[in-house]
């Protein structure tokens, strides 16, 4: 019965002439033995037995990545099984030297097939990007467009400036990528969201029919997870502070203390989903708003201070017109405005926050969080409002939120809110 193993050749007539090296080798036994070389010399203790693998302390001695070196090897040895596996009961018919032809053949074919597929897979990562950011941009999704883009421009910059098909892209690379941001000390969640993107782009592209890859590497590769941010919650003593504030009527700052205010009263609402607020948007004593973020469908019961603020904002307002001046109409063409919009907002909540007494950089991601928070602490149940608000996703939190009807939520934030 013909045996194949892949080993390290340890004889003294194998050793190289460099020095304490020797050859790693394919072990072919059939009828006779014959050691076909593999083109790689490292030395003994740089050899798993068990593993069949190149150690670590063997990349001084080969110029490929050690990893891409160890798939090589694994390959080689499965298209030689499947050379045995193939021939069945025809083996017998060859000798040795017969058999190793075959494997060599085997080994050869597999190259020009890589290469022949290579030549048909030349689709490089922005080109696949440019197509993706702009149907997300007309579908109005200015955010994913941005977060592709982003993705793309820190990969291309860790290729040196130059873009990279897309059948470049594996597990070393993707390895490497990690590593030298890490080593520039960037966080494992911005390296994360860069990674996420590129491997929403590769998916894309495979379910398209864009382009075939040998294997997808984010089935073997582990992006880096995703550290909990630091809780941003404020008691709700700084809400009561809050409103207390005084600003001159209709002055920039007047106006983001009363977004604070409506945000913190619609459950934690975001600033990009208030902006789109119209007159229509308020309905029999209720504001139905459409989640970006998710595209979730979410109402509110007008809270007394809420209907305060609100009365000022409709007065004289048609349906269709927005109810705060930040409004945006959610397009692409307007992201750049709401944008801008949004930094001036993010400028006057700084302000709010220190005369509120807030420690930090205020943000409307607070106002969201202590919503939460506040539930817990008043006995508000955990199904009602989640942990997971502000942790590592906040569309499971409405995933929470969906199950339960108006009246349970309205009861609850309006003990929140009081």
């Amino acid at each position: 019965m013909a045996k194949i193993r892949l080993i390290q050749d340890k004889r003294k007539s194998a050793k190289s002439k460099k020095g304490e090296l020797y050859p790693l080798a394919l072990n072919i036994y059939h009828q006779n033995q014959k050691r076909l070389r593999l083109g790689y010399y490292i030395p003994q203790n740089a050899w798993d037995e068990k593993a069949l693998k190149v150690k670590k302390s063997g990349q001084p001695y080969i110029s490929k990545p050690i990893a891409e070196v160890n798939e090589e090897l694994i390959n080689k040895l499965q298209l030689a099984n499947k050379v045995l596996s193939g021939l069945g009961a025809s083996l017998h018919n060859l000798d040795i030297r017969e058999l190793t032809v075959l494997i060599k053949k085997s080994w050869d074919n597999a190259i020009k097939s890589k290469f022949r597929h290579q030549a048909d897979n030349q689709l490089t990562l922005s080109e696949w990007s440019k197509i993706l950011i702009e149907r997300k941009l007309l579908a109005n999704k200015a955010g994913t467009a941005k977060w592709y883009a982003d993705g793309v421009a820190a990969l291309t910059k860790f290729n040196q400036g130059e873009d990279i098909n897309l059948i470049d892209i594996n597990v070393t690379f993707l390895k490497n990528f990690e590593a030298y941001h890490l080593a520039k000390g960037n966080s494992k969640n911005g390296i994360g969201a860069y990674l996420r993107a590129i491997r929403a782009i590769y998916n894309a592209a495979i379910e398209e029919d864009a382009f075939e890859p040998f294997r997808n590497p984010f089935l073997k590769y582990k992006i880096p997870s995703t550290s909990r941010t630091k809780k941003k919650a404020i008691p709700k003593e700084s809400f009561l502070k809050i409103r207390d504030l005084e600003y001159e009527f209709e002055s920039p700052i007047w106006h983001v203390k009363n977004y604070v205010l409506v945000m913190f009263n619609c459950r934690g609402m975001n600033l990009i989903d208030l902006a789109q607020l119209r007159i229509k948007s308020i309905f029999r004593n209720r504001v139905f708003y459409g989640r970006s973020k998710t595209g979730d469908s979410l109402s509110v019961a007008i809270t007394p201070e809420l209907e305060n603020i609100l009365a000022h904002y409709t007065k004289g307002k048609k349906k269709n017109d927005f109810i705060f001046p930040i409004g945006y109409d959610g397009s692409s063409k307007d992201n750049a405005l709401y944008r801008a919009r949004r930094k001036i907002v993010n400028k006057y909540l700084k302000q709010i926050g220190r005369d509120a007494g807030i420690e930090g950089n205020f943000t409307t991601y607070y106002i969201r969080h202590s919503w939460a928070t506040i539930a817990k602490n008043m006995g508000i149940s955990t199904e009602v409002i989640s942990e997971g608000l502000g942790h590592k996703s906040l569309n499971t939190t409405e995933v929470y939120l969906k199950s339960f009807d108006n009246n349970t939520l309205d009861e609850a934030n309006a003990r929140i809110v009081s």
